[in-house]
């Protein structure tokens, strides 16, 4: 509290005090009728006074006191309400960073979904081209082992031949026997080739 209120509670107490001390020292008596209002607006006047002083001296520190109040609630509504402003602000920003986070997410996903199809079409031609491979080799390999299977029958042709030949040599070989043996060879060859 301040010294002027201090000062003025003082004072109120002090007549307050004062007036309690005239009205009780009177000295009961019968008096006139002019004493008795002349007392009776003594006593209004020193109520009137008194409720003056009270109300200059009370109701200023209480104007002060709930103006105070009240400038402190409005302080802490305008607090708050920067605070729930800067609140929204914030959530607003988390709000843009979770959403360009899900794009982000969804981004990365699709670009891994995209490398794995690329990774499984490097796979498929690998295998298809490891595939050709394999055919190119049992092709070649098949056609080594025809040839040398017609080089084996070719000997053999030759090695029957031969054994023909002298088998008919020594049972007597003529003319007719020549060209027989001749188109027999003829035909065995040609059915090699």
């Amino acid at each position: 509290m301040r010294k002027g209120t201090i000062a003025g509670l003082t004072a109120i107490l002090l007549l307050v005090a004062a007036t309690l001390a005239v009205a009780a020292g009177a000295e009961e008596h019968h008096v006139a009728a002019g004493v008795l209002f002349k007392d009776f607006l003594w006593r209004c006047l020193n109520f009137a006074v008194t409720f003056g002083l009270l109300a200059y001296f009370v109701t200023k520190p209480l104007r002060n006191g709930l103006a105070g109040r009240r400038e402190g609630i409005a302080k802490a509504l305008a607090e708050a309400e920067q605070a729930r402003t800067e609140a929204e602000a914030r959530f607003a920003e988390y709000d843009r960073k979770l959403a360009k986070a899900a794009t982000e997410v969804d981004a990365i996903y699709a670009e891994i979904r995209h490398e794995g199809e690329l990774e499984s079409q490097k796979i498929i031609a690998n295998a298809q081209e490891m595939a050709e491979k394999i055919k190119a080799e049992a092709k070649k390999s098949a056609a080594l082992e025809v040839a040398r299977a017609r080089a084996e029958l070719q000997r053999e042709a030759a090695k029957m031949a031969v054994a023909i030949a002298e088998d008919l040599l020594q049972k007597g070989f003529t003319a007719q026997d020549h060209d027989r043996l001749v188109n027999e060879y003829t035909q065995k060859v040609g059915e090699l080739h």
